[in-house]
């Protein structure tokens, strides 16, 4: 079954109610007679039933269809999320794997190594506000990206590491100065950031993201992020909890926390 589209075609189009041969062609791309070898085979399986030109799933070919439908969606999940795996937080209280199912993967190719960086200054240029916390530097584009946003007004409430803290500033000081100064911007410091140098979390308007490091390196390796109701609501919840652990940054110190 999984080895053939088609098969799998036919019983998706047919999860959607009953319908004809010819719709089922058209659906799938199968030709006449491969479309007869699998409603026949459905058939002898009584998956499927004819009444006239139409077929329809049987109470045991709708069974299959959802089983066989679901664990499919699973696997294309799991493929998406494979190569990332190690750098998500899942030990995150909340975190799972449903939260991101329909998450947009930038991860560097072969011929393209700056996907995640461009899709992390995409999410910034595109907000009106943007809340999150890491414990690395970002690339000096992203936070040219950033600084730019958040001179011009969008809301800006971040928690950084001490490192990460200290790191922003020593990029550039004087603008840095400038936009913890902003009355649309608030910027925390946390000493013990959930994720550690593995990932962040970014929330801006509509989409909540996760942002994967290289601990060794600290460089972006992948930005996963999504419009999903629950996920943001994640994120939310999660970066409020690390909020009001964390300490407000005095703006007038550069990277020391307000005490």
């Amino acid at each position: 079954m999984a080895r053939s589209a088609h098969r799998v075609g036919v019983l998706e189009a047919l999860s959607d109610g009953p319908t004809t041969r010819g719709r089922l062609g058209e659906a799938t791309g199968a030709s006449s007679p491969t479309m007869g070898r699998v409603l026949a085979d459905f058939q002898d399986r009584q998956w499927v039933v004819r009444e006239g030109a139409t077929y329809a799933l049987t109470p045991l070919g709708d069974f299959v269809a959802d089983r066989f439908l679901d664990l499919r969606d699973a696997m294309e999940i799991e493929a998406k999320l494979r190569d990332i795996w190690r750098w998500l937080p899942h030990e995150m209280p909340g975190f799972s794997v449903e939260l991101f199912a329909d998450a947009v993967v930038s991860y560097p190719g072969p011929a393209y190594p700056y996907e995640p960086v461009e899709r992390l200054s995409h999410l910034i240029e595109s907000t009106t506000r943007m809340r999150g916390f890491d414990s690395i530097v970002y690339k000096s584009s992203n936070l040219e990206t950033a600084c730019g946003a958040i001179l011009d007004g969008m809301a800006f409430e971040y928690v950084f590491a001490p490192e990460a803290l200290q790191g922003t500033f020593a990029w550039n000081p004087e603008r840095m100065r400038a936009v913890a100064a902003c009355d649309n911007a608030a910027l925390f410091v946390h000493d013990h950031l959930p994720g550690g140098d593995r990932c962040g979390l970014g929330i801006v308007d509509d989409r909540a993201g996760i942002c994967c490091h290289d601990p060794e390196t600290g460089a972006l390796v992948a930005v996963v992020d999504t419009d999903a109701p629950a996920a943001r609501e994640w994120a939310l919840s999660t970066f409020e909890r690390v909020k009001t652990e964390a300490t407000p940054v005095d703006p007038t110190t550069e990277s020391s926390p307000a005490t």
